[in-house]
């Protein structure tokens, strides 16, 4: 059933289409919350927005607020905006900040705005000032660009030293897959993809929600299964249920006539 239908059935029900049409939105995040996870969370967006807004008007009235400076590039960092992140971070490094936080944050945006060697060099000094930052996040970051700049066995090598360390992640073994997929070697691609779903399986319900669509990239079929379960029932909805939710909404339509005795002549 097409959204364009069940949103003229609610409409019917309600009597209100911008009601109708609120509900629809409602219903469609609530169910994309619980399944890929793909519409942004609107809650988060606003709070993101207003603090963008405070570090903005902190950084206007104190420029040397360093720590606001890098607090206002990691927001836009998450939201690609590696162009607008760039200065705010190459102000804070000019400054004399070295640590492994900023210097991470700038690879990030030189990777993002297009000069991976500056970016590689900046994750060399990132690890030997923690090698254990974030539990392999350098590796992790490192084998994200170079993928997508199309280095497969560089990819892999970051891989296998992110394994090393952060030996659960979901993430990562999707992201092995796709590099031994480059490389052509489809029965490791096959493993890492089962390994990543395995353990996207036996972790705890709060990595899940947060690993959900690498997983689901891990193994497409259980989404495809989804979908075909909703095709099916909302062929069954718009064949069965529909019809009589219309014909009451109809019904309920018609203006109601009292009953007028006919007056009694003796």
């Amino acid at each position: 059933m097409s959204k364009w239908l069940i949103w003229i059935i609610l409409s019917a029900v309600t009597g209100n289409p911008l009601l109708s049409a609120v509900i629809l939105l409602a219903v469609w995040w609530t169910a994309d919350r619980f399944t890929l996870g793909l519409l942004p969370d609107p809650f988060r967006l606003v709070r993101r927005s207003v603090r963008q807004s405070a570090l903005r008007r902190t950084i206007a009235h104190n420029p040397s607020d360093r720590r606001a400076r890098l607090e206002l590039a990691i927001l836009l960092l998450e939201r690609r905006r590696y162009a607008d992140a760039l200065p705010l971070l190459k102000h804070n490094i000019e400054a004399g900040d070295d640590d492994a936080i900023t210097l991470f944050s700038m690879a990030q945006a030189c990777f993002g705005t297009g000069h991976p060697q500056q970016g590689e060099v900046l994750l060399d000094e990132v690890l030997d000032r923690d090698p254990n930052f974030r539990m392999g996040e350098v590796h992790l970051e490192r084998a994200r660009w170079r993928l997508a700049r199309g280095d497969a066995k560089g990819a892999l090598t970051s891989l296998e030293e992110l394994l090393k360390v952060r030996p659960g992640t979901v993430e990562g073994k999707v992201l092995l897959a796709r590099a031994h997929d480059a490389l052509g070697d489809d029965v490791r691609a096959a493993y890492a993809r089962r390994d990543a779903w395995a353990d996207y399986v036996h972790s705890p319900r709060f990595q899940r929600r947060r690993d959900r669509l690498w997983a689901w990239r891990a193994r497409p079929s259980r989404p495809l299964a989804y979908l075909a379960i909703a095709v099916v029932c909302a062929v069954l909805v718009s064949q069965f249920v529909a019809p009589v939710i219309a014909r009451a909404a109809a019904a309920s339509a018609q203006p109601v006539t009292a009953y007028e005795p006919e007056a009694y002549e003796p």
